[in-house]
Protein backbone atom coordinates (compact mmCIF):
# COMPACT_ATOMS: atom_id res chain seq x y z
CA UNK A 1 0.00 0.00 0.00
CA UNK A 2 2.95 2.32 0.64
CA UNK A 3 3.66 2.66 -3.09
CA UNK A 4 0.11 3.93 -3.64
CA UNK A 5 -0.37 6.05 -0.50
CA UNK A 6 0.45 9.40 -2.15
CA UNK A 7 -0.58 8.54 -5.70
CA UNK A 8 -3.73 9.90 -7.27
CA UNK A 9 -3.03 8.68 -10.80
CA UNK A 10 -0.52 6.01 -11.87
CA UNK A 11 0.74 3.91 -14.76
CA UNK A 12 1.41 0.19 -14.37
CA UNK A 13 4.48 -1.04 -16.30
CA UNK A 14 5.24 -4.76 -16.67
CA UNK A 15 8.66 -6.41 -16.51
CA UNK A 16 8.63 -6.35 -20.35
CA UNK A 17 8.34 -2.52 -20.26
CA UNK A 18 4.76 -2.49 -21.49
CA UNK A 19 1.96 -0.50 -19.91
CA UNK A 20 -1.51 -1.60 -18.84
CA UNK A 21 -3.87 0.28 -21.17
CA UNK A 22 -7.67 0.67 -21.25
CA UNK A 23 -9.00 -0.18 -24.72
CA UNK A 24 -11.33 2.12 -26.69
CA UNK A 25 -14.09 -0.50 -26.47
CA UNK A 26 -14.31 0.48 -22.76
CA UNK A 27 -14.21 -3.18 -21.74
CA UNK A 28 -10.90 -4.82 -22.54
CA UNK A 29 -7.41 -3.96 -21.37
CA UNK A 30 -4.12 -4.69 -23.12
CA UNK A 31 -0.39 -3.90 -23.04
CA UNK A 32 1.37 -1.27 -25.08
CA UNK A 33 4.95 0.03 -25.14
CA UNK A 34 3.64 3.59 -25.41
CA UNK A 35 2.57 4.67 -21.94
CA UNK A 36 2.14 8.34 -22.84
CA UNK A 37 -1.58 8.05 -23.62
CA UNK A 38 -4.20 8.97 -21.01
CA UNK A 39 -5.57 5.46 -21.60
CA UNK A 40 -2.48 4.13 -19.76
CA UNK A 41 -3.30 6.22 -16.67
CA UNK A 42 -5.29 4.77 -13.78
CA UNK A 43 -6.82 6.70 -10.89
CA UNK A 44 -6.13 4.97 -7.56
CA UNK A 45 -8.81 4.58 -4.87
CA UNK A 46 -8.37 2.91 -1.51
CA UNK A 47 -10.89 0.17 -0.77
CA UNK A 48 -10.47 -0.76 2.85
CA UNK A 49 -7.25 -1.23 4.75
CA UNK A 50 -5.33 -3.45 2.31
CA UNK A 51 -7.03 -3.03 -1.06
CA UNK A 52 -7.11 -0.53 -3.89
CA UNK A 53 -9.15 0.01 -7.03
CA UNK A 54 -8.05 1.33 -10.41
CA UNK A 55 -10.31 3.56 -12.49
CA UNK A 56 -9.59 3.87 -16.21
CA UNK A 57 -9.67 6.87 -18.51
CA UNK A 58 -13.19 5.76 -19.45
CA UNK A 59 -14.43 5.85 -15.83
CA UNK A 60 -14.54 2.07 -15.50
CA UNK A 61 -12.82 -0.10 -12.91
CA UNK A 62 -10.21 -2.79 -13.47
CA UNK A 63 -11.87 -6.12 -12.67
CA UNK A 64 -10.68 -9.70 -12.30
CA UNK A 65 -13.49 -11.58 -14.07
CA UNK A 66 -14.40 -15.26 -13.79
CA UNK A 67 -14.44 -15.64 -17.58
CA UNK A 68 -11.67 -17.88 -18.97
CA UNK A 69 -9.34 -16.09 -21.39
CA UNK A 70 -9.33 -19.14 -23.66
CA UNK A 71 -11.21 -22.40 -23.33
CA UNK A 72 -9.14 -24.93 -21.36
CA UNK A 73 -6.54 -22.37 -20.25
CA UNK A 74 -5.94 -21.38 -16.64
CA UNK A 75 -5.84 -17.55 -17.02
CA UNK A 76 -9.03 -15.51 -16.70
CA UNK A 77 -9.93 -12.20 -18.34
CA UNK A 78 -9.22 -8.84 -16.78
CA UNK A 79 -11.68 -6.19 -17.96
CA UNK A 80 -12.97 -2.68 -17.33
CA UNK A 81 -16.41 -2.54 -15.70
CA UNK A 82 -18.91 -0.15 -14.17
CA UNK A 83 -18.71 0.03 -10.39
CA UNK A 84 -21.65 -1.96 -9.09
CA UNK A 85 -22.08 -3.32 -5.58
CA UNK A 86 -18.87 -5.38 -5.47
CA UNK A 87 -20.17 -8.40 -3.60
CA UNK A 88 -17.20 -10.66 -4.33
CA UNK A 89 -14.41 -8.04 -4.34
CA UNK A 90 -13.54 -8.52 -8.02
CA UNK A 91 -12.58 -4.84 -8.50
CA UNK A 92 -10.36 -4.83 -5.40
CA UNK A 93 -6.63 -5.48 -5.75
CA UNK A 94 -4.24 -6.18 -2.91
CA UNK A 95 -0.77 -4.78 -3.56
CA UNK A 96 1.97 -7.19 -2.48
CA UNK A 97 5.26 -5.34 -2.42
CA UNK A 98 8.44 -6.92 -3.75
CA UNK A 99 11.25 -4.38 -3.41
CA UNK A 100 10.33 -1.39 -5.58
CA UNK A 101 7.78 -3.41 -7.55
CA UNK A 102 4.39 -4.85 -6.71
CA UNK A 103 2.24 -7.88 -7.44
CA UNK A 104 -1.48 -7.13 -7.65
CA UNK A 105 -3.45 -9.89 -5.99
CA UNK A 106 -7.13 -10.57 -6.68
CA UNK A 107 -9.80 -11.58 -4.18
CA UNK A 108 -9.28 -15.21 -5.28
CA UNK A 109 -5.51 -15.18 -4.70
CA UNK A 110 -4.42 -14.93 -8.33
CA UNK A 111 -2.29 -12.10 -9.74
CA UNK A 112 -2.60 -9.50 -12.50
CA UNK A 113 -0.49 -10.94 -15.31
CA UNK A 114 0.80 -9.46 -18.56
CA UNK A 115 1.05 -12.05 -21.33
CA UNK A 116 3.44 -12.24 -24.24
CA UNK A 117 4.18 -14.60 -27.07
CA UNK A 118 2.24 -15.30 -30.22
CA UNK A 119 -1.41 -14.40 -30.79
CA UNK A 120 -3.86 -14.82 -29.15
CA UNK A 121 -1.65 -14.22 -26.07
CA UNK A 122 0.39 -11.25 -27.31
CA UNK A 123 -0.20 -8.04 -25.30
CA UNK A 124 -3.11 -9.49 -23.31
CA UNK A 125 -3.76 -9.18 -19.59
CA UNK A 126 -5.13 -12.02 -17.48
CA UNK A 127 -5.12 -13.04 -13.85
CA UNK A 128 -3.82 -16.36 -12.58
CA UNK A 129 -1.29 -17.88 -10.22
CA UNK A 130 2.20 -18.43 -11.66
CA UNK A 131 2.90 -22.18 -11.51
CA UNK A 132 6.65 -21.95 -10.85
CA UNK A 133 8.85 -19.62 -8.89
CA UNK A 134 10.67 -18.80 -12.15
CA UNK A 135 7.50 -17.28 -13.62
CA UNK A 136 6.60 -15.33 -10.45
CA UNK A 137 8.62 -12.35 -11.70
CA UNK A 138 6.25 -12.07 -14.68
CA UNK A 139 3.51 -10.73 -12.41
CA UNK A 140 5.65 -7.88 -11.05
CA UNK A 141 4.66 -4.32 -11.96
CA UNK A 142 6.46 -1.00 -11.69
CA UNK A 143 4.33 1.86 -10.43
CA UNK A 144 4.85 5.22 -12.15
CA UNK A 145 3.12 8.09 -10.41
CA UNK A 146 1.51 10.47 -12.91
CA UNK A 147 -0.23 12.69 -10.36
CA UNK A 148 0.25 12.83 -6.61
CA UNK A 149 -2.28 13.64 -3.94
CA UNK A 150 -1.80 17.10 -2.43
CA UNK A 151 0.31 17.03 0.72
CA UNK A 152 -1.10 18.82 3.70
CA UNK A 153 1.13 20.35 6.28
CA UNK A 154 0.25 20.98 9.88
CA UNK A 155 -1.58 24.27 10.14
CA UNK A 156 -3.09 24.13 6.61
Amino acid sequence: MQLFRKAKKIRLRSVKDKYLVADDDEETVFQDRDGSSEKAEWVVYTAGKNHIRFKSYYGKYLMASNTPFLQGVKGKKVIQTELKPDVDGSVNWEPVRDGFQVRLKTHTGSFLRPNGGVPPWRNTITHDTPPRSKTREKVLWDIETVESLPSYQKGD
